[in-house]
């Protein structure tokens, strides 16, 4: 094991000192940038094929109900992306302005650690009775209010919403509850992986405030 570690960490060295990765997100693809919160972030995987997970995002098993499995679609018309499809988003969608990379967990974990350039709207906002807080959401993402108070969502963003990961059933419960107000099915893409997926692809995280009371989702 340790002369493996040795070779590796040669390699690596190597690597480096021609500025090639080892561990590249696609053939051809070693790095991405984008912003978050006006800082500019470059996107890669961890460049040490020896790395574990060490967090929460480690853990195989939580109570179902409320961590079940989620089904692969949470509506039916909805797109269903993975990694790949997700950092084309993010390069495409986002500096157009066209999208908006969604965190629907709740804010602390958002502050926590998340991916880079998304923004948080925690899922449970969608069960506001308020209408002006709807209003307001809507408008974020795009939609404007009609005069009948329904919602024009012709000018509306695309939506790539994550929540923690295939058995985290934030995300669907947000996608749901936009969809009931009529926001189109064929601008929200669910990447049901989220972000354990994420995490274990080695993928860059940012972390916008140390929460040490994060609660044991």
């Amino acid at each position: 094991m340790k002369s493996l570690y040795l070779v590796l960490l040669v390699m690596v060295n190597l690597l480096i000192a021609e500025e090639k990765k080892l561990v590249n997100i696609a053939p051809g693809l070693g790095e991405i940038t984008t912003y978050d919160h006006g800082v500019k972030v470059t996107i890669q995987r961890i460049q040490d094929p020896l790395h574990r997970l060490t967090d929460d995002f480690t853990k195989t098993s939580r109570p179902c109900p409320p961590f079940c499995i989620q089904p692969i679609t949470p509506v039916e018309g909805v797109h269903n992306i993975e990694e790949l499809e997700l950092i084309n988003f993010i390069q495409e969608k986002i500096p157009s302005k066209k999208g908006l990379l969604i965190d629907a967990r709740l804010k602390n974990w958002y502050e926590t650690e998340t991916i880079p350039g998304a923004i948080n709207i925690p899922f449970d906002i969608v069960n506001s009775d308020d209408p002006k807080v709807t209003e307001r959401l809507f408008e974020l993402l795009g939609a404007k209010k009609r005069k009948d108070g329904t919602f024009d969502f012709r000018s509306a963003k695309e939506l790539a919403v994550f929540c923690n990961g295939v058995w985290c059933g934030q995300s669907p419960h947000f996608i749901r509850g936009i969809m009931k107000h009529g926001y189109p099915a064929n601008k929200i893409y669910y990447y049901r992986s989220g972000f354990q997926g994420w995490k274990l692809l080695g993928l860059t995280t940012v972390i916008h405030k140390a929460n040490e009371a994060k609660s044991s989702h």
